[in-house]
């Protein structure tokens, strides 16, 4: 297939993928930084999920977990933008699954990846990684079948949970400090701030759409800001402990047989951070660092473990503020920050799950594909896509009002599915390059030889994070601690599996095919 000088090469890698160019391009390299940094959101992730390594690891446990999180996902970044920059498109782990899968599975496979449940990246210029040069220049390399579009829609729930928890949490703690009463909420309260949050990314991806990537790049320089207006304070107010109390000290309060069990229980709070480097720019070397600095600092000032999480807490990072600087006050304005930032992950998050949504549903992989495939001639939005996204998670917050734990077991059933979906890409690409004998397409990242090493790195990596994400905080569980993930990700595949065989092999149409007939 051949093109004139007029054509740019992104839309001829849509060509050779036999897809239309439908939506519009409003990204830049600045605002795809601004949107990947407040989607992913990898420093303020770092504090909002410090109870989980908190209680199972202790400091220690959240720095080597951190570690190897980073290498870990790493390995996973480098063989996903390897695939990515062959198959550049908005279907991604499904449309990779179905151009390198063996064939008899090929087809089964891509709608099955395209069907599991995802969680949520920080970067600036001077990219040291060609990963950012590689994703900056797919087309939404974030999609995903039945696996990943479950997964990114458990995703946005599970953020809209996280913001309306900790706008409770901040209620709850000026409630106290100005008028010593006790504030808690009621399932409902925290339901109707779910909706809200999710009514408020909505409006935004349809009425504002044009002016998203103009916001994105303001959030961009807020998010950078915010990192230094909240590092900046703990290190001049707070008192830095001894290192051995932060490097040597682990904990296993969740009651695990040994402390490496603990450790790895605890490590999802980093791995959370990580998740979704599908997503256009996630591994720079700036974005890591940010992490890994807010990490350290906000170990060696946040005080006494037990008083940070005593009583217990969803977010002891603000106590741990509180323990620094010596004010409430000022706890309470730094906590704000990130307050500020999760909306705009919201938002940004949003975005993602509707085009995962949309790109699933333009093959035919979803129910009522077509109304979900429909894109606005004037405003070039999926609108029924981005609608769906942000009622499925209203429904799920109704969850809240009869059980916190059914709510948090959808949430959590993000990142079992997204790794799975990752698994399954890497996994179909690695037999495609060591198995098949016609060679895989060039693309212009590429690890050549090393590629073998970082794909199976990757797969031994995520299947481990896989089996843990299935974990409860502590093995002396009951039916509210219980982490019913595995419930809902078994019920998915199920769910998939058999759509597949009474619908989708009618009329779901396997990316791969049209990638042939281009080709």
């Amino acid at each position: 297939m051949k093109t004139d000088g007029t054509i740019k090469q992104d839309e001829y890698d849509m060509a050779r993928l036999g897809k239309k160019q439908e939506l519009k391009r409003n990204f830049r390299l600045v605002s795809i930084l601004g949107f990947t940094c407040i989607l992913m959101a990898t420093w303020e992730s770092v504090l909002l999920t410090s109870s989980m390594g908190l209680y199972n690891g202790g400091p220690a446990g959240m720095v080597y977990g951190y570690i190897v999180t980073f290498l870990g996902i790493l390995a996973t970044a480098v063989s996903l933008a390897e695939i990515a920059s062959i198959s550049p498109t908005s279907g991604g782990q499904y449309h990779w699954v179905s151009e390198f899968a063996p064939s008899h599975y090929q087809r089964f496979l891509s709608f099955l990846t395209g069907s599991l449940p995802h969680p949520r990246t920080t970067c600036y210029l001077h990219i040291r990684c060609l990963l950012l040069l590689v994703l900056s220049h797919t087309k939404n390399p974030t999609g995903v079948g039945w696996l990943s579009v479950l997964g990114y829609q458990a995703a946005f729930a599970s953020l809209c949970f996280l913001c309306s928890g900790l706008i409770l949490e901040f209620i709850a703690i000026v409630r106290s400090m100005t008028s010593n009463t006790a504030f808690v909420p009621d399932g409902w309260q925290k339901t109707l701030l779910i909706i809200g949050v999710s009514s408020l990314a909505t409006v935004v991806n349809i009425w504002f759409s044009d002016g998203l990537a103009a916001i994105e790049s303001i959030i961009l320089c807020l998010h950078i800001l915010g990192f230094f207006a909240i590092i900046i304070p703990l290190w001049v107010m707070g008192d830095a402990k001894p290192g051995r109390e932060v490097f040597q000290a682990f904990s296993n309060d969740g009651g695990w047989p040994n402390m490496t069990m603990a450790c790895l229980v605890g490590q999802l709070g980093a791995l959370y951070s990580f998740a979704g480097v599908d997503c256009a720019t996630h591994m720079s070397e700036e974005v890591s660092d940010a992490g890994f600095v807010a990490l350290v600092t906000f170990l060696y000032t946040m005080g006494d473990p037990t008083s940070v999480l005593n009583p217990p807490s969803d977010f002891p990072f603000i106590k741990a503020f509180e323990n620094a600087t010596g004010s409430w006050k000022i706890a309470v304005g730094l906590a704000s920050i990130i307050l500020a930032m999760e909306p705009c992950a919201c938002i940004s998050l949003l975005a993602s799950t509707s085009r995962q949504t949309f790109s699933f549903a333009r093959d035919k992989g979803l129910p009522a594909s077509k109304r979900l495939a429909y894109v606005n001639p004037i405003s070039c939005i999926p609108v029924y896509s981005v609608v769906c996204t942000g009622l499925i998670t209203m429904i799920l917050g109704l969850l809240n009002i009869v059980s916190t734990a059914a709510f948090n077991a959808a949430a959590s059933l993000a990142i079992a599915s997204i790794l799975s979906s990752y698994v399954i890409s890497i996994g179909c690409f690695l037999f495609a390059r060591t198995m098949r004998s016609a060679p895989i397409p060039s693309g212009r990242f590429s690890m050549r030889r090393l590629g073998v090493g970082f794909n199976v790195l990757s797969i031994v990596y995520l299947t481990i994070e896989i089996i843990f994400s299935f974990f409860p905080q502590t093995p002396q569980f009951d039916v509210k601690t219980m982490n019913w993930a595995i419930v809902f990700w078994i019920g998915a595949v199920i769910f998939a599996t058999a759509q597949y065989f009474c619908h989708g092999r009618n009329v779901y149409q396997s990316p791969v095919m049209h990638v042939v007939k281009n080709d």
